[in-house]
């Protein structure tokens, strides 16, 4: 059960409060003589490091054939830790829009427990390709967010249309399999 693509979800799992706790935390650089950018930099590179692991643990994971249930179950709740991890310290430390990251929760928490229902009932719920580009914008936007970036908060909101859509997509993907289902 722990191959090396579960082995990168669990890292992104150890990296989110790791992530966290940078973005909330900024005076451990500056009252030590830093210059608060390094704050942003170290929280970039962990947001990075953590974010590549997404990519190759679903990468391996199909090249090798190791996909597994639990791989199954810890990638995408390892992808919403970092990905909370990164929009409510930034939120918190008054970088992103308490609105944005209010609907970002609320679709990952409701499509959560569709997809839970979605399982019970026999129904295929691997993520589509709304949902994976979904995934990557919210990515950038934290990353631009976290480097105080040009059009970050642009970026956020583009990431917040992208998330209501692909969650719409889904919705309509579960109703056509029951109504299939039921026929």
């Amino acid at each position: 059960m722990l191959n090396l693509p579960n082995a990168l979800a669990f890292s992104r799992i150890l990296l989110a409060p790791l992530l966290f706790w940078v973005i909330l935390n900024p005076d451990v650089f500056t009252d030590n003589g830093y210059h608060i950018t390094w704050n942003y930099y170290i929280a970039a590179l962990i947001f990075v490091l953590a974010s590549v692991t997404d990519f190759f643990d679903g990468f391996i994971a199909r090249q090798w054939k190791q996909m597994t249930l639990l791989g199954g179950i810890i990638d995408p709740l390892a992808d919403k830790m970092l990905t909370l991890a990164g929009f409510l310290g930034l939120m918190m430390v008054g970088e992103a829009s308490a609105w944005a990251i209010y609907i970002i929760i609320i679709r990952e928490l409701f499509i959560t427990g569709v997809r839970t229902v979605a399982v019970s009932e026999g129904i295929d719920v691997k993520a589509s390709m709304a949902g994976k580009i979904k995934t990557v914008a919210q990515m950038f936007a934290i990353g631009f967010l976290i480097m105080r970036w040009d059009y970050a908060t642009e970026l956020l909101w583009f990431a917040v249309f992208l998330t209501v859509y692909s969650g719409l997509e889904y919705l309509w993907g579960f109703k056509k399999a029951l109504l299939k289902d039921e026929i």
